[in-house]
């Protein structure tokens, strides 16, 4: 198929990471994913949740929101405390990512809160706030608890096609929907994937995994040029 902005298959959005967006957290960036924006901040806290205390070990977690002008129609601010279930689902998937590629002990007893606010969606809203969060995380926490990269990208089926970060237009008439977090050396931290008509091959899947991960090599490019990374 022909995509509206006229990628090719494999193409990612244009991609831009802004750091020390913020002035006051530890590390924030703004990263544009086409026209998926979102803000990526990074605070730490001086204590650990209760199962980490005495432990020497530390805590990465995430919030994530979406503001009410971030979509095309009004989209309904979340009350503390009333957090719907998409919401919480995305949290932990970016805690998760983030949480596997940081030496925990390394990083202490303390506790590392990450915020991603979308300011506007265009489709990949989830995977741009790992990308972006991690570039914060970077930032907030110096190299040494580092691992290694991470970053995420969507792809998906559309018109029996497979195609990678997926405009809001192409996500909302795919036929498969994927998500994928990925590290620097090629592991994968977790796959979110689901057949919206019809079931599809392992074929299929093993192909979508493929192009996301030559996509997620490309953004962890850009997240170590703009962190002035050697490696």
């Amino acid at each position: 198929m022909k995509r509206s902005d006229n990628r090719t298959p494999n193409q990612t959005r244009p991609v831009r990471i802004i750091r020390k967006y913020l002035k006051y957290p530890a590390g924030s960036v703004l990263i544009e994913m086409g026209n998926t924006k979102v803000i990526c901040s990074a605070s730490i806290q001086e204590k650990v949740p209760d199962h980490k205390r005495g432990t020497g070990s530390g805590w990465i977690t995430a919030e994530y929101g979406m503001l009410p002008g971030a979509t095309s129609g009004r989209y309904q601010r979340e009350s503390n405390g009333r957090v719907k279930g998409r919401t919480h689902e995305i949290q932990r998937l970016i805690g998760r990512a983030l949480r596997a590629v940081v030496d925990l002990e390394k990083l202490g007893e303390k506790t590392v809160i990450i915020d991603a606010d979308v300011i506007q969606a265009d489709g990949g809203t989830r995977t741009a706030a790992i990308t972006g969060s991690f570039v914060a995380l970077y930032d907030a926490i110096g190299p040494v608890p580092i691992k290694e990269f991470v970053a995420a990208v969507s792809v998906g089926v559309v018109d029996s096609d497979c195609l990678v970060d997926l405009a809001y237009d192409e996500d909302s008439q795919a036929e498969v929907d994927l998500n994928l977090v990925m590290t620097a050396s090629g592991r994968l931290v977790e796959i979110q994937g689901t057949a919206e008509q019809e079931p599809f091959s392992k074929a299929t899947l093993d192909k979508l995994v493929d192009q996301g991960g030559k996509a997620i090599h490309q953004l962890i490019a850009v997240q170590k040029k703009v962190l002035g990374h050697k490696s």
